[in-house]
Formats: C-alpha cells, structure tokens, sequence
C-alpha cells in the first residue's frame, strides 16, 4: 500500500507535532463493511502516529455492530475521537477522513489538545467557560476548502474549555444525505444544536453569540 504522506510532507507535520505538551489518545472507528473511507482513514492516523511518540491511537473495528461506538456517541464512520493525556473525552470528533486541507485541524486539535495554551484572549476563554447548556456544534467541511479547518478549529478549542459543549467536523461529500438534511450548499457551514446556523470561518464572536441565541 503507498503512503499517504510524502517525506516533505511528513518534515511539515513533525515540525507542527513537535509542540505537542503531553500525550494524546485518539480512538478510530470504522466499520469497514460499509464505509468507503475507513480504510484510508486508519492509514492516516497510522501515519501521523509515527511523526510524534506523544500521539496514541486505537483502531476500533465495528463489523457492522452499531453499539460498538456507543460510549461515545459514535452513528458514523469513519470517526475520530481525540483524548486528553488521561484519556478524557472533550467533545472532539472528525467524522469523515480529515485529509487534504482538513489535516490541518486533525494537527490542530492533537497540538491543542496535548495541553499547549490556547490561542485566544482572556475574555473570549471566559466568555467560553459561561456556556451553561448543552451545545453541540456540528462543522460541515469539504477536504478542497481552505477556510473550513479554521472554523472546524474554533468549533474544537470551544469544546476542549466547556464540558457542555461537543464539536464535530462532518466530511460533507461522505455523509452527503445527513448534509443535505442541514441544507448545506456551500462550506464551512456551523450548525449549532441543530435550530442556528452561519456560513464561514467567521471569528470567534459569531460562534459564542450563535451559541447564547440557540441556547
């Protein structure tokens, strides 16, 4: 099987990976009997495993048992989910393979997640820690789109801070019939617990003001 990252291409991502603090525990399900991607979405995750010794990962293999990813919340696969260094859950999921562009949040949410600070302001990290309801906040991304992982990221550091929150990247193409459920025409498309949506990878603010609006 050929690989998915190129030398140069794996120089890049082990420079991003190596300001990862503390380790992090990635859970990988697929249900190889049906989804098209999985395959190349374990691949990956192999991969990118190997640029950095802080980064885990678990392939978890449904053969068609959907309970297999009940604990957490698992309906579609491929989907990653992105532990702390004690294997927490915060909420981050990738459903659907985050390659072309997307890798860029898969590297992301591992630097993040590892425990480096964040990058954001004091006010808008305590504007965050006020959510005080249960939000889910579902990105929907193509892997051609540039300005779909800053958005996806967003969505993620809202969830690493507030335990009430759960964010999730949708590849729009692979899950086209739950996209065309949310109407999505054009991409990044935010859609928060399902009533409020927007259209972007717009800052900060319009995510938290979303959020309060469909609390």
């Amino acid at each position: 099987m050929s690989k998915l990252l190129n030398d140069d291409v794996k120089e890049m991502l082990t420079n991003i990976l190596k300001d990862m603090v503390d380790e992090v525990y990635v859970k990988v399900y697929v249900d190889t009997l049906t989804c098209e991607t999985c395959t190349e979405t374990h691949q990956l995750m192999d991969e990118i495993s190997e640029l950095s010794d802080k980064i885990h990962y678990d392939l978890v293999e449904t053969h068609g048992d959907k309970t297999v990813g009940d604990k957490y919340g698992i309906t579609m696969y491929p989907t990653m989910v992105v532990l702390d260094k004690n294997q927490e859950d915060k909420g981050i999921r990738f459903n659907g393979i985050p390659a072309g562009h997307e890798i860029n949040s898969l590297l992301a949410a591992l630097v993040d997640m590892s425990g480096k600070p964040l990058d954001l302001d004091d006010a808008t990290i305590e504007a965050i820690k006020a959510i005080d309801t249960e939000t889910n906040i579902k990105v929907f991304i193509t892997l051609s789109c540039p300005h779909c992982p800053g958005a996806v990221t967003k969505a993620h550091r809202i969830a690493m801070l507030n335990p009430y929150v759960k964010a999730e990247m949708v590849e729009a193409q692979t899950f086209h019939e739950f996209s065309a459920k949310y109407n999505v025409s054009s991409v990044p498309k935010i859609v928060i617990n399902d009533t409020h949506d927007f259209v972007g990878n717009q800052p900060m603010e319009v995510f938290l003001d979303t959020i309060r609006e469909a609390a």
